[in-house]
Formats: C-alpha cells, sequence, structure tokens
C-alpha cells in the first residue's frame, strides 16, 4: 500500500528566510535537521542535485532542487523504499509574511519495507519531523508554543536502536548491512 507522509508548520517569516533553512540542510551551519537528538543528516557536498548521503540506516541522493523552494531526495536504502522524501517552502494564503515549510514522504514499501515502515520507521520519522519543525520555528522566531514530545512507543524504538548500534555497530547499520 503507498505512503503519503505529511508534516507542515507555518512560519512567521518570508518564503526566502524560510528557505534558507533548506539550503542550509546537511552543511556546517545547518539550523533545521533535529540532530544531536537525532542521527545527523549527512551529504558528500552542499544541497545540490546528485549530492548524495542520509541518516541513519536511510540513505538517498537529491534528485531534484530549487533554491530556497524545494528539495528532493531519492531513497536508496534501506531495501523496498521506493519513493523520496522532500521539503518545501510555499506562501501562506491570507498571511503574506508566513511561509509554509512541508515535509513528504511518497514511499512505495516493498519486501522487509512492508513491515519496517510501518512498525518502526513511521513512528521514528513522525517524531524526528515534529523535531524538525520545531527546529525551523526556534530558528526564525522563539520557541514553538508546543514543542513536540516523544510517545512511549517513539522512545521504546529509540532505546531499541541505541542497543543495535552498539551491538551491530554504526557502520553495519548505516550502510544496511550487517546482522
Amino acid at each position: 500500500m503507498p505512503v503519503l507522509n505529511i508534516h507542515s508548520r507555518v512560519l512567521p517569516v518570508s518564503c526566502d528566510a524560510a528557505g534558507d533553512l533548506l539550503d542550509g540542510l546537511a552543511g556546517p551551519h545547518d539550523k533545521l535537521w533535529a540532530a544531536p537528538q537525532w542521527p545527523a543528516m549527512r551529504l558528500d557536498r552542499p544541497v545540490a542535485v546528485g549530492a548524495a548521503g542520509g541518516h541513519g540506516p536511510i540513505r538517498y541522493t537529491v534528485t531534484g532542487y530549487q533554491p530556497r523552494r524545494w528539495v528532493r531526495f531519492g531513497f536508496t536504502a534501506p531495501a523496498g523504499f521506493d519513493g523520496f522524501h522532500e521539503f518545501t517552502v510555499e506562501p501562506v494564503e491570507q498571511q503574506p509574511a508566513c511561509a509554509r515549510l512541508t515535509h513528504r514522504v511518497v514511499l512505495r514499501p516493498r519486501g522487509p519495507a512492508r513491515l519496517t515502515w510501518p512498525l518502526a520507521f513511521r513512528w521514528l520519522h513522525d517524531a524526528l519531523l515534529e523535531d524538525v519543525l520545531d527546529n525551523a520555528e526556534r530558528a526564525v522566531s522563539a520557541a514553538p508554543a508546543r514543542p513536540a514530545r516523544w510517545g512511549p512507543y517513539v522512545r521504546a524504538l529509540r532505546h531499541w536502536m541505541r542497543r543495535t548500534i552498539v551491538v551491530a555497530g554504526p557502520t553495519q547499520l548505516r550502510t544496511g548491512v550487517g546482522g
């Protein structure tokens, strides 16, 4: 079954100011990504079509990019993650001084991903993205009025992932290899 997962936040700044957050992804002064509480987003070069990298066991390549407006990452791992994730910045109707930052995952899970997405990755992804959007708010204005909180299932998954990284080793987990 196809997956469409969307997280969005209205920011009290222009599209250009919100777009600066996209352009800084995985860079030395990244204000958007939720590291260190989550695995850092790393790319082999600044955001541009062809840049490759990922975060934790998730690997991808930049397949589309419009500075300050849109960046799309095509999944390359884990196995069965057929699709992409992307960030967009758009103006907000009726609020000319505001921008909407949206993250979408469009995924057609196959093989093991038919189980790993709904049982683990979806929950971790949702928590990560709410933390990312909280960072966006902090970067352009004040702290979010209602910061994201991890539920017990996310905390349990994160605990299990930490144990797996120690047992399997970070290189094996990062590349999707090991066992």
